[in-house]
């Protein structure tokens, strides 16, 4: 990870280490909800840039739905960022194997794991790679519980895939850059 973007995984700090305070609104409870981020969504989609489709904020309860959503169907998941140099340079081979093997039974999900404020650039990788929709953008309550919730063994290093059978069960994870070979030879023996 190029230096400087490390500080961006918390999702607490700027690429510069400034706090990223934006707005908050304070519910009775004492629970703090950001919306800069819904803010920038809103002015994008408001002018055209983002479209609603194309990119969709995903939660830990979210990613549930999208496993529920998916059994009967072999699940790529992939987590990257724009700012993660080997997962731009995978997602083209990505998205073709999406394309290939859609009729057979398999769906690709990506995971952007940008902050919400850095939507626009998301939405314009989504669109120029042709990534397959609906696309997503990490919402998560506490990153390190959902990295956990994917994989124990995922260090939330990027990108990071994950493969799951029909049935929903997690069959084979790929840290970091994936070998497309190796990941077409598992998607064919579960199709």
């Amino acid at each position: 990870m190029p230096q400087g973007r490390a500080q961006r995984r918390s999702g607490r700090q700027t690429v510069a280490g400034h706090r990223d305070q934006g707005i908050r609104l304070h519910h009775q409870k004492g629970e703090e909800v950001h919306v800069k981020h819904s803010i920038a969504i809103l002015i994008l989609l408001a002018a055209g840039l983002v479209h609603a489709a194309d990119l969709q904020p995903i939660s830990e309860a979210g990613y549930q739905r999208l496993l529920a959503s998916a059994k009967g169907k072999v699940l790529v998941v992939n987590f990257w960022a724009t700012w993660c140099a080997p997962c731009r340079k995978e997602m083209p081979e990505l998205v073709a194997l999406a394309a290939k093997y859609r009729a057979k039974g398999m769906q690709f999900a990506a995971i952007a794991i940008d902050e919400e404020s850095d939507a626009a650039t998301v939405a314009e990788f989504v669109a120029k790679t042709k990534i397959p929709q609906p696309a997503y953008i990490k919402r998560f309550q506490d990153d390190q519980k959902f990295i956990s919730m994917v994989d124990p063994r995922w260090s939330g290093g990027l990108p990071f895939t994950v493969v799951y059978d029909r049935t929903g069960r997690k069959v084979h994870v790929f840290p970091g850059e994936v070998n497309i070979r190796e990941l077409e030879q598992v998607i064919q023996k579960l199709l």
